[in-house]
């Protein structure tokens, strides 16, 4: 399997309202951290996550993360 693009070498910090999600795996999505269906063309799929309410997450920026699509400080390491 290829590599995805590393977006940026931090989280994205962003807030949520509750409801369902696809994080960018690929990272060419020029929606970052959410996919827009850039990955057409790659191995990768989008990753679907749901949010059960408002809150502020933290999204693997790198695409390296091992807790996928949250962020786990693997950046740090890249």
């Amino acid at each position: 399997m290829s590599e995805p693009v590393i977006a940026q070498k931090a989280p994205y910090a962003v807030e949520l309202e509750a409801g369902t999600y696809w994080w960018c795996a690929c990272g060419k999505s020029q929606s970052q951290p959410f996919c827009d269906g850039s990955h057409k063309d790659t191995d990768f799929t989008p990753v679907k996550f749901e949010i059960t309410e408002k809150t502020k997450v933290y999204l693997c920026g790198c695409k390296h993360s091992k807790d996928k699509p949250f962020c786990d400080g693997t950046h740090n390491r890249l």
